[in-house]
């Protein structure tokens, strides 16, 4: 997966508020592993691919049907944001486990 950038958490939270709150952590697993595979194929091929985008979190993000932005003084979107930090990490601490 490429670098990830403030555009890929509000992107990746607006995906995820764009479900029911009990799909959301599973989802947010899952643009992650999109991510990194979009990204092997960037490389492999040449360009992005066809759903999953560019090998950024974004790209995978909106592959999705998005909410609309919102404030950081929404209460529901910071949740979100934070839900997309934790699935980094998470997502972090296995990979790192892997190598």
């Amino acid at each position: 997966m490429r670098h990830i950038a403030q555009p890929d958490l509000s992107t990746a939270a607006r995906a995820l508020l764009a479900l029911p709150e009990q799909r959301r952590a599973a989802e947010a697993a899952r643009m992650l592993l999109e991510a990194e595979a979009a990204d092997r194929y960037r490389q492999h091929a040449g360009r992005s691919h066809p759903v999953w985008g560019n090998g950024t979190l974004e790209g995978a993000a909106r592959s999705r049907v998005l909410a609309e932005p919102r404030s950081l003084s929404d209460s529901e979107y910071l949740g979100a944001l934070a839900m997309v930090l934790d699935a980094i990490l998470r997502h972090r601490g296995s990979t790192h486990l892997r190598r």
